[in-house]
Parts: structure tokens; sequence; C-alpha cells
């Protein structure tokens, strides 16, 4: 098994409609493969961010007849990549709701893995915009791992990222990289997306991919950027910045044994009580 390879992230601005954000993710897959990537990874909701809870189903199509999933199959077939779908919104046969999912195709166009995003947005930001993922999206309930020529990728989407127990659990389960797809907004991502990313490839010493979408969107609605890859050790190997493009990185998957060796925390894991609130009486008395 390669333990070399190269990675390239796509970080576009999806437009409420999926049609036009396809044709711009078409040639950014194309760049990104004529640049060497072995691996290609789309931002969450890659396709379409449509602000508007009813329009959300009334576009949302079944995984078979999703324009997205046939597009990025045809191209993973023709240009002989793997690419992993950030996420799309996809409508299930007999729910009410859509689910939020990643996919991880081979070369040869085929579906090997697919995660619904477990912890949904649902925040008020303090400049006024309020998220509600939950009114439209379904919770998934498993953790992923895909398996890649390379090694095992855990698969995680955006509002994952700040639930720690997750990436453990994908690390001790054998995962060396993890996807962190986003849609990250402009206020959190400034405050919190390079502290978050980097934390989480320190705490499970493995590589970690996060495309994401930038600039402005339907209604105002504006995306972070800044997709980065960081290395186990937490260092940014690449950062898209808030335009539209790609950013690629080769990736050494020795780096994770060599980390995971030198603090071995994934092994240290001990059982413990509580949290209990215990009152202390002062020493005086």
């Amino acid at each position: 098994m390669a333990e070399t390879f190269r990675v390239a992230l796509v970080q576009n601005c999806a437009e409420r409609d999926m049609a036009p954000s396809i044709v711009q993710l078409e040639g950014l897959i194309r760049a990104a493969a004529k640049d060497g990537a072995h691996l290609i990874q789309l931002p969450e909701l890659a396709t379409m961010i449509e602000p508007d809870n009813a329009a959300v189903l009334a576009k949302a199509k079944p995984e078979a007849d999703d324009p997205g999933v046939a597009k990025f199959r045809a191209l993973a077939s023709e240009l002989k990549r793997w690419i992993h779908v950030g996420s799309l919104l996809i409508r299930e046969s007999g729910r009410d709701k859509v689910v939020n999912r990643s996919f991880v195709l081979d070369p040869d166009g085929r579906v090997t893995a697919r995660y619904d995003k477990i912890h949904l947005f649902d925040v008020a930001i303090k400049d006024g915009q309020y998220y509600r993922e939950s009114a439209t999206v379904e919770p998934g309930t498993r953790a992923v791992i895909a398996l890649l020529p390379w090694g095992r990728m855990g698969l995680t989407i955006c509002y994952d990222l700040r639930f720690p127990q997750l990436y453990r659990a994908l690390a001790q389960g054998g995962a060396s990289m993890i996807g962190i797809p986003a849609a990250f907004t402009h206020k959190t991502g400034e405050a919190h997306w390079h502290v978050l990313v980097r934390a989480r490839a320190i705490e499970t010493g493995a590589f970690v991919f996060s495309a994401t979408q930038c600039g402005t969107h339907a209604e105002g609605r504006r995306t972070f950027g800044h997709s980065l890859i960081v290395d186990p050790w937490g260092e940014v190997l690449a950062d898209a910045g808030d335009t539209v493009g790609v950013v690629s990185a080769t990736i050494d998957l020795a780096k994770v044994e060599a980390v995971r060796s030198m603090i071995p925390s994934l092994q240290h894991d001990r059982p413990f009580s509580g949290p209990v609130a215990i009152a202390t009486r002062d020493a005086a008395e």
C-alpha cells in the first residue's frame, strides 16, 4: 500500500440552484486532476446553499436522481481519481426531511462510502443570523470510515468539528486521515476555524482535509473559506484563503505513525466516574 499521495481541496461558492454550482465544480475538479491530485475533496453542500427551508425540500433529489451525484461519478470515472463529495442534500423515500450526506467515489465512479452528518447546526449567532439545520435535515446515527488505497479516512461534516469524541472514535477505529468538508459561517470561522481544525489533527494524530465554501451566498449568507490541509502535528500544509480555487499537498502517511509513537495518547484512555460537584469546606473551620 503506497503511503504517499496528493490530495486537493476544492473551494467553491455554491449558488441556490444546483446547475451553475455543478458547472463551477466541474472546472475546479478538472484543474485539480490536471495538477496531479489522486484524491479530490469537495466542500459541504457542494452543489446548493439554499436558505429557504421549503425550497430545500422542493429542490433536493433522491440519490439516484441527484445531478451532482451523477456528474461527480462520471468525473471520477473519466479522470480516474478518487473524489470525496463533501456533502449533498439528499431526499430519501418515506422521509419528510433530507439527509446531509458525504460520498466517497472510486476511480470507476462507484460509491464506496456514505456518511450522513450526525451533529446539526442549530445556532443563533451574534451578528443576527439564525440557523436551524434540523428543520430540514435528519441527523445521521453512525460514524463511518472510508477505505482508500493509502489508508483509512474518517468521514465528518462541518459542525461535527465541535464534537471531539467523534474524532477520537474514528482515530481509534484506524483512521489515519479525517475529512471535515464544511460551509463554516464567516463569523464563527474568523473566531474558531483554524483552531478547531488544527486541534482535531493534533488530538487524533491524523491528517485532516477540510474543503470549505467561501464567499457570499443567497440572501447575504457568508462562508469563511480557508480550506485547510493539516498534518498530524498540527502544521497547516495548505490554506485556500477566501477565494474560489484549489489547494493541494503531498501526503506522507508515515508521519501518522511517527507522531502517534511520540505522543501515544490514543492508547491512554482511562475510565473515570463523575463529574460530581463537590463542595469543599474552608480549611480554617
